[in-house]
């Protein structure tokens, strides 16, 4: 897949004191944008519990370029950054844009998967696999041992 992008609804909500957008929408729009692919794809909520599996963060970071105001059109996409070749880490890069192409944010995170029951890290099954296998890859992906 060349490229995965949502719309964002920039809500009166998520408005600071300074009449723009908070900092931690930017974080709740990546795990929106990130869930929305994945069960796009078919794994969703449903999926993770039944195989006791689900995604974790290590680091979550947004560099804040261009100031959102409520009523600008804005999207996000989501780009595969980094995997391990087992699928068991990985990072992925968020650009939050408006209409016009103006680069508002970068969102970076690093992850990877936990087993639910045994409460370790854990290489995902083939469902995850098969998922992140149809995910855009970023300019510059790199696969990390």
């Amino acid at each position: 897949m060349t490229e995965y992008t949502l719309p964002v609804d920039v809500r009166w909500a998520d408005l600071d004191a300074n009449n723009h957008v908070r900092h931690s929408v930017y974080y709740d729009w990546g795990a929106q944008a990130r869930m929305n692919f994945l069960t796009s794809k078919g794994l969703g909520a449903n999926i993770l519990q039944e195989q006791h599996f689900g995604p974790i963060l290590f680091r979550e970071e947004c560099i804040f370029r261009r100031e959102i105001r409520f009523g600008d059109e804005i999207t996000i996409n989501i780009q595969v950054l980094k995997l391990r070749r087992d699928l068991s880490r990985f990072s992925i890069k968020h650009e939050i844009k408006r209409k016009d192409g103006t680069l508002c944010a970068v969102l970076t995170i690093d992850g990877a998967w936990i087993d639910t029951h045994a409460r370790k890290l854990t290489v995902p099954p083939q469902i995850a696999i098969d998922t992140f296998g149809q995910m855009p890859m970023a300019e510059g992906f790199e696969w990390i041992d």
